[in-house]
């Protein structure tokens, strides 16, 4: 699937190979005795804050949503209690699993990622080819985590950045690592809302209250100029935090969930749907949420509590990343 807001992995246009999808870890296939897991990563399932969970109200009907998105109707949704980390997982977070294990991604087998092209070197702009869809993005031999811009750019001053140029697989390979998993997509919404229900932002309906950046999205002129506080990733803990303790939970990154994609599948008013939903039981895509820096009204306005898109699970760009649960 090639998102408006992320390029994805096409294997019949860039001649890639498909890479099978790992099935989502639900309570019913975790293991009864899970093997010890290292100091490391122990550390890196530490502090997630622990959520009561409940009825809420999922989705939303905002004026400007996608219809194919799939973002109402406003449903009731009853959770039970769980856990999610207060950020996304940080470069440094992610060196400490690949060291450890020695894990591969999907942008390093391929070899290639998707960067914008605002980002790159004039070399690299001229040798990467673009998105047909959308041409700010091109596909840059050697953009991985190490290299987010592509070869000759790295991370080292990025450490509590967001990780990006990771899958879906890639995600689920670190919790399962971590002794952790991907929220589901009914989790995440509950925790970024941050107590609140029926409000664009964790903040309320507006963007920008009293002229105050609340969130990292493009600011200005897309995709020629962007006047935000940041070029392209902020760290981690940057803006205030929503009423649950979560940042960033709007813009900055994409945050991979657990289930697959459909529009339509929550329409249905069931226990599967209304009960810890775990989305689709079919799919070959998963759901996105939250919107990127690369997110502006022009083109993506996905950076509300409701919006919602999808990618397949072997695609990477430089704006796509994660948060675990429990």
């Amino acid at each position: 699937m090639l998102s408006c807001c992320t390029p994805g992995h096409e294997p019949a246009d860039l001649g890639l190979p498909v890479l099978p999808a790992l099935p989502v870890l639900t309570p019913e296939a975790a293991p009864a005795a899970p093997a010890p897991r290292s100091p490391a990563a122990v550390r890196a399932a530490r502090g997630l804050l622990e959520l009561p969970g409940g009825v809420f109200r999922m989705g939303g009907q905002d004026p400007d949503g996608i219809p194919g998105d799939g973002e109402g109707p406003v449903r009731e949704v009853r959770l039970a209690p769980f856990a999610i980390a207060a950020t996304t997982v940080t470069n440094a977070e992610f060196a400490s699993f690949v060291r450890e294990t020695g894990y591969v991604t999907d942008a390093e087998r391929f070899g290639s990622s998707f960067v914008f092209e605002g980002f790159l070197t004039d070399r690299l702009r001229a040798a990467s080819p673009r998105v047909a869809a959308t041409p700010w993005w091109r596909a840059v031999a050697g953009a991985t985590w190490r290299a987010p811009e592509g070869p000759g750019s790295d991370h080292a001053a990025r450490q509590q950045h967001p990780v990006v140029h990771v899958s879906w697989n890639d995600a689920r390979a670190y919790c399962d690592w971590s002794g952790t998993r991907l929220p589901t997509e009914a989790q995440w919404e509950y925790a970024a809302r941050g107590g609140r229900e029926g409000t664009r932002y964790p903040w309320g309906d507006e963007l920008a209250p009293g002229g105050r950046e609340m969130l990292n999205i493009w600011q200005g002129d897309f995709p020629v100029r962007s006047t935000g506080r940041h070029r392209s990733t902020a760290p981690v803990r940057s803006y205030r935090p929503n009423g649950h303790g979560l940042y960033n939970v709007l813009g900055n990154v994409w945050e991979w969930c657990a289930d697959r994609f459909s529009p339509d599948h929550h329409r249905a008013d069931t226990p599967a749907t209304r009960h810890d939903p775990l989305g689709p039981p079919t799919g070959t895509s998963r759901v996105m949420r939250g919107g990127s820096h690369m997110c502006h009204a022009s083109y993506c306005n996905r950076y509300r509590l409701a919006a919602r898109s999808a990618n397949t699970p072997d695609s990477s760009s430089g704006n796509i990343g994660f948060r675990v649960a429990r």
